[in-house]
């Protein structure tokens, strides 16, 4: 019997991962992670990894990925651990690519007390 929005083979799914549950304890990929590839796929490589490489030819987040790719979210993070260990795409989480250019948070705590002053 076929549930909605499950993977009937979840065999597929064991074969991509190798039988790996985890993308293990110091994954940097969460769900809004941007992954770029550093490399094109080449051949001989699982079809997966290559889509992965050409999906985020430019900063794509993880559940994009994930969407595109209708693989669990889960199985899309052992696949960028892989491709992270070999070096064919980086990682970075947005939050310090926009934390980066804002003032220093006291700065701003400073801002708002003077604001409610007025």
């Amino acid at each position: 019997m076929s549930r909605p929005g499950r993977d009937d083979s979840p065999d597929r799914l064991y074969t991509l991962t190798g039988g790996r549950t985890s993308s293990g304890p110091d994954s940097p990929f969460d769900l809004v992670t941007l992954v770029v590839a550093e490399c094109d796929p080449v051949p001989g490589m699982q079809s997966e990894h290559a889509a992965i490489l050409r999906l985020s030819e430019l900063p794509t987040a993880v559940v994009e990925l994930a969407a595109e790719l209708r693989l669990p979210v889960s199985i899309t993070k052992i696949l960028l651990s892989d491709l992270l260990a070999a070096g064919r795409v980086s990682a970075r989480h947005p939050r310090r690519a926009i934390t980066s250019g804002l003032p220093d948070p006291d700065v701003l705590e400073q801002v708002l007390v003077g604001l409610r002053n007025l």
